[in-house]
């Protein structure tokens, strides 16, 4: 066997290996067809991860829209601002909430219209508007449940 094939085969054997085939490219067409703007998701969600297996309040307070509904304790919250967020943070998002969101896989991410849904519904995140057209947008968390 000649090298090249030989080395095609090991890549391809990692890639499956690391889950870089079907459920990841399945998520990334759905988040495109439905929200757009797939490829601009990757760099929030990796932050978000990140933050919050670090407890990272405020990386997380600033990956948010605001007013933010958050559902935790038996209670729904509106959270009006980041400091608000930051202040209340371990009231608001649980260690189960971290540590579930702190190892989400890109593959097992839920997308309807609604947005992007991590650790089976204790975060959403969505494409929003920053004017009436439409015209640009960004990727936030749109609400928390705990």
């Amino acid at each position: 066997m000649s090298r090249l094939p030989a080395l095609l085969l090991l890549g391809t054997i990692l890639l499956a290996a690391s889950g870089a085939f079907a459920g990841d490219s399945d998520v990334y067409n759905r988040i495109e067809e439905l929200h757009g703007d797939a490829a601009g998701f990757d760099r929030p969600l990796r932050q978000l991860v990140q933050a919050m297996r670090s407890g990272d309040a405020e990386a997380i307070a600033g990956l948010a829209e605001y007013p933010l509904t958050v559902k935790a304790n038996g209670e729904t919250y509106d959270v009006e601002n980041a400091e608000d967020f930051v202040d209340n943070f371990d009231d608001l998002v649980t260690p189960q909430t971290r540590r579930a969101v702190g190892h989400q896989q890109y593959g097992d991410l839920f997308v309807n219209s609604d947005g992007v849904m991590l650790a089976g519904g204790a975060v959403w995140m969505g494409a929003v508007c920053e004017d009436d057209a439409c015209e640009a947008s960004h990727w936030a968390i749109t609400a928390i449940n705990n």
